[in-house]
């Protein structure tokens, strides 16, 4: 179902956020894709059905009156929460009028995204860029189309999201793979990590950024376990055995599959350390590239999921 709700702020602060996000930015709560393993689903993030998609219908005049305010001009982050392009984005166009406003008040953008809808935005990806920064993160977990319609059976295809990573490269974007989540005992063998490093890198990706393993917390772990049940049957007493209660699960082989694909990566010319990835830093004189002041490697973490608009 789609639900039509008033937010009231659009824009929330974050600290030392993944590739330097300042702000970050949910237009939607709730997601279309509907993937298997998503946080979200969490009781912490206060979104009562997951199967709705809530639609921040101000979001738009909150972000025309919040962007003017901001004293620093840094980069928005947005897909922490819902996906920037889920499926009712067609419909509204949400992000796409988010975009058109952030490169007319001169604000960088990281965005990460299941979806190929993406690429309707290049044209104002690339405006940004040309004036601050621009970059987009791919969550790809699987190269394979038909494992990935079981894991996240209401996104685009990771083919899909390849080509398009392919064309934002080729536009001069920033882009590259969030290798992130890696599923236990169904993702986690170095023939599907190493299949993803490959296809990324003949599509240009610049980045991949790991983690090996999955988080799993009160309803969102039941609603995980009952997927496991449907789509890979006795799967649920391995994770149990496993991991118990654990929030944090990272997989068996995780310190090989770093090292592994950390060298793969090395050799490829791809970042997977996020000390290295570039950033777009406002008034600071530090450089990436000859010419360019708006760069700089810095040490980064992940930008805070927010509830910001909460109903």
């Amino acid at each position: 179902m789609i639900r039509e709700i008033q937010a009231k702020t659009i824009l929330s602060r974050v600290t030392n956020g993944w590739f330097g996000c300042r702000y970050n930015m949910n237009l939607y709560r709730g997601c279309q894709h509907q993937c298997i393993y998503c946080d979200s689903r969490s009781e912490c993030y206060r979104i009562e059905n997951f199967n709705d998609v809530l639609v921040k219908v101000n979001a738009i005049d909150l972000l025309r009156d919040e962007l003017p305010r901001k004293r620093v001009k840094g980069t928005i982050g947005t897909g922490s929460m819902s996906d920037p392009y889920t499926p009712v984005e067609r419909e509204y166009n949400l992000t796409g009028r988010a975009l058109e406003l952030i490169a007319e008040h001169r604000f960088g953008v990281f965005m990460i995204t299941k979806s190929d809808m993406v690429l309707r935005d290049l044209p104002t990806l690339r405006a940004i860029d040309e004036a601050t920064y621009a970059a987009v993160g791919f969550t790809i977990t699987t190269a394979d189309d038909e494992l990935a319609r079981k894991l996240e059976p209401g996104a685009p295809s990771p083919s899909a999201r390849l080509r398009a990573m392919r064309e934002l490269a080729s536009a001069g974007i920033y882009t590259g793979v969030m290798l992130m989540p890696v599923l236990p005992f169904i993702e986690d063998n170095w023939a599907n990590i190493l299949d993803i490093v490959t296809k990324a890198s003949d599509c240009g990706a610049q980045f991949v950024i790991l983690w090996f393993g999955m988080s799993m917390r009160d309803r969102q772990r039941e609603y995980f376990y009952d997927c496991l049940d449907r789509l890979f049957p006795g799967l649920r007493w391995k994770y149990q055995r496993t991991y118990g209660n654990r929030y944090s699960c990272d997989v068996p082989a995780a310190a090989e599959l770093y090292a592994k694909t950390s060298a793969e990566c090395n050799r490829l010319g791809i970042v997977t350390d996020l000390a290295k990835v570039k950033v777009y830093v406002p008034h600071v004189g530090v450089t990436d590239r000859p010419g360019d002041s708006r760069r700089a490697d810095l040490q980064l973490s992940l930008f805070d999921i927010d509830q910001e608009g909460a109903p």
